[in-house]
């Protein structure tokens, strides 16, 4: 029962996600990104059916567990356009430590100043950090890793749906940029979205998420150490 409920689990998703992907590219609206839509009509069914968080992981976590392979796997178009990355390295680094600064303390600010415990505060410090190493930051530093999801989810979203007309707006044409930019700003789902500017945009997105999570988790701690101690 258990891995008939896995397999059913796993082909809801897959099913929902391809269907949204062709609405998507029917009508290229960044409100209709695939992850986007995909997770609002899972949400609405299990609510709707009341299934569980924890039967729904049945099947879920098996999806979770290709999360690290599919990471790795942008070492293959970083890999490529390796030149472009050595070329304009200080750029690159320059770019996306400045966009992690403005993203992590505009959100610390903004929880501070609206008068957030420090439980909230300390939650919402790694937002601008990929998943997987923000809610490890959140829990060392005594936030929920539950509202971490949470803040780097909305922060993952809005920047995939914004980042486009920001783009457009500033017309911003290198590829280059434009990868760093969404990396910076919205993790995987940022780079998810570079996917549609090029292979060079998806690559300079992938360095721009993991140089994230590097100075990130070495900034956070220090910025929560300056404001408690």
């Amino acid at each position: 029962m258990r891995f008939l409920l896995a397999v059913g689990f796993i082909l809801l998703n897959v099913g929902i996600y391809l269907l949204m992907s062709m609405l998507y590219k029917r009508y290229r609206f960044p409100v209709l990104l695939p992850a986007l839509t995909a997770t609002f009509t899972v949400v609405v069914l299990l609510m709707g059916f009341h299934i569980s968080y924890d039967t729904y992981m049945i099947g879920g976590e098996w999806i979770n567990k290709l999360l690290g392979p599919a990471v790795v796997s942008l070492a293959y178009p970083l890999y490529k356009q390796r030149h472009v990355l050595w070329q304009n390295l200080p750029a690159v680094l320059g770019g996306t430590v400045t966009g992690l600064l403005v993203g992590m303390f505009s959100g610390l600010l903004m929880a501070a100043g609206m008068g957030f415990s420090k439980l909230y505060v300390l939650s919402v410090l790694p937002k601008s950090i990929t998943t997987a190493v923000a809610i490890q930051i959140s829990s060392n530093l005594g936030g929920d890793s539950s509202l971490t999801s949470v803040f780097v989810m909305i922060a993952g979203f809005t920047g995939a749906i914004g980042g486009p007309y920001i783009i457009k707006l500033f017309r911003i044409r290198g590829e280059s940029g434009i990868g760093i930019g969404l990396g910076t700003a919205s993790h995987a789902l940022g780079t998810a979205k570079a996917l549609e500017y090029g292979e060079q945009s998806v690559s300079m997105s992938s360095v721009a998420m993991t140089v994230c999570a590097i100075v990130g988790s070495i900034i956070g701690p220090l910025v929560a150490w300056i404001m408690y101690h």
